[in-house]
């Protein structure tokens, strides 16, 4: 296991543009979903990703009405690889209270179980308790027992299942910030 204590949350820049690419690569390259959202951006024009990126990050610059503010952050590993990437709301519409929550984080296919998700998740929590949410609410796929156990470990509380629209099942659970220890 990597010393977690080494990686780090960074905001997306310029600098990291060819870590990003091997990191997006990496996620094409499985043919998995690519989680979260904000990473299934094309990156070919980077700076432009980029400007999407921040384009809402505050109720202030807001465009769509059926969005919340969001942040976006990448997870830099001791090696500056970029391994993970987060995208934190920081308030809830209904879509997300149903099926999306409050923070959706994915890890690159090739970096996976060695304890980036657990790193990830408590560094966006930290995060989110900055913006001033108390109640924070994550979801994975039904069956995602991998995501499942680090929400669990993290303090989240199963409260229900939700089915999409497409028929997909998500597990809700709910983290409670205001308790002073967090794992």
């Amino acid at each position: 296991m990597k010393r977690m204590n080494t990686v780090r949350l960074i905001r997306p820049s310029i600098e990291f543009r060819d870590q990003y690419l091997s990191f997006y690569n990496d996620w094409i390259s499985s043919g998995e979903d690519i989680v979260p959202w904000v990473v299934d951006r094309d990156p070919s024009d980077f700076e432009a990703m980029l400007e999407f990126i921040y384009s809402e990050d505050s109720e202030e610059k807001l465009t769509h009405s059926d969005w919340v503010p969001h942040s976006t952050y990448w997870l830099i590993d001791e090696r500056d690889s970029l391994v993970g990437a987060v995208n934190i709301r920081h308030r809830l519409n209904q879509k997300l209270l149903n099926g999306g929550g409050h923070i959706g984080y994915g890890i690159r296919p090739s970096f996976r179980r060695r304890g980036y998700g657990s790193a990830i998740l408590a560094q966006a929590l930290q995060i989110i308790r900055q913006i001033g949410v108390d109640k924070v609410l994550l979801v994975c796929d039904k069956g995602n027992n991998g995501s499942e156990k680090t929400i669990v470990k993290q303090g989240g509380i199963f409260e229900s299942e939700f089915t999409e629209d497409d028929g997909n099942i998500v597990r809700r659970f709910w983290i409670d910030m205001t308790i002073e220890e967090r794992r």
